[in-house]
């Protein structure tokens, strides 16, 4: 029997961090930065890349340029056992690359190359029927990839379900005034939505979380799981509504990637056949690991790692 798998579809880019930036650049001309470096980043393979930390061998479905940038991520994966056997790669089109400034304050602004791979994904180059050995759908994120609207999100979904696949997105800011109820046809099919608070409520056109979640649930979503900052995230379906706080973390050197570090957490979890709680503890400590360091995901080193930080925070969660 083959071990089961979670298979991530959406963006595989490199991240160029610049730390601390800030707007004097623009009045100066140069800027003294105390770090400037290169990262793999992008949804889906940050994503990959803290399952392969936890100790999974993730499956990522994403597109690649036939270049440098598409050479660097390949050998990225291929040193953390992240399977690129259902990516593919297209001539003429430069892989994503994202300019990443980060503040002094762990806040970060991007700059993003519109023509690159990042925005090209469509539903020809998802596999369906997927590999059987996959468990769990993790589709990073809604609002990325313009290609795949409602209609082919739903057909993806859809064909998850059929074959008995657990179904998760992650979400980004919907960029032309979307709804929830716009995204009805594909958001029936997901069995657990993951936004920030920042996404939710713009898509939901509501003013608090509790009112977003209800919002999605009547959309059809099973589990709605809100990432809340430092107030942690609220998790609710049609049985229960509740709150997990955030993990203190004071040392926070740049927050790129914080939600897909907690999403990557929840997946593990999930996988592990933990309670939806649990899931949920585990990526808040996810994501206050990822803070530490500059990049999406330098902070997080290991499962054992987690488990400490978890350890570590009686009383707090």
């Amino acid at each position: 029997m083959k071990k089961e798998k979670i298979m991530l579809i959406g963006a595989a880019i490199l991240d160029v961090l610049v730390h601390p930036a800030g707007p004097q650049v623009f009045q100066t001309g140069s800027y003294p930065a105390e770090e400037i470096r290169m990262s793999t980043g992008g949804d889906a393979l940050n994503e990959a890349g803290v399952l392969a930390k936890l100790g999974e061998s993730p499956l990522l479905c994403t597109l690649l340029g036939e270049d440098e940038p598409a050479q660097i991520i390949e050998t990225y994966c291929k040193e953390k056992g992240i399977s690129l056997q259902y990516s593919r790669k297209r001539a003429g089109i430069p892989t994503g690359m994202n300019v990443v400034l980060v503040d002094e304050e762990g806040n970060r602004s991007f700059l993003t190359n519109r023509n690159g791979t990042l925005r090209k994904l469509s539903r020809e180059d998802i596999p369906l029927p997927f590999p059987e050995e996959v468990k769990i759908l993790g589709f990073a994120s809604i609002f990325v990839s313009p290609l795949l609207g409602v209609k082919e999100m739903a057909e993806i979904f859809r064909a998850a379900k059929e074959q008995d696949i657990i179904v998760c997105a992650d979400m980004t800011k919907c960029k032309q005034g979307e709804t929830a109820e716009d995204l009805r046809e594909a958001l029936a099919f997901v069995d657990y939505l993951m936004p920030n608070e920042e996404e939710a409520l713009l898509v939901t056109q509501k003013t608090s979380p509790e009112e977003a979640v209800e919002e999605f649930l009547r959309q059809g979503v099973k589990n709605v799981i809100i990432k809340c900052g430092k107030r942690g995230c609220l998790v609710g379906n049609r049985r229960e509504l509740f709150w997990v706080p955030a993990i203190v973390q004071k040392d926070c050197v740049d927050t790129t990637g914080a939600g897909d570090s907690f999403v990557g957490g929840f997946l593990y979890s999930l996988l592990q056949g933990k309670t939806l709680k649990d899931c949920a503890r585990f990526a808040n400590a996810c994501g206050a690991a990822a803070v530490r360091k500059v990049g999406a995901t330098e902070g997080i080193e290991s499962r054992e790692q987690i488990e400490e930080i978890l350890n570590n925070a009686d009383g707090q969660i």
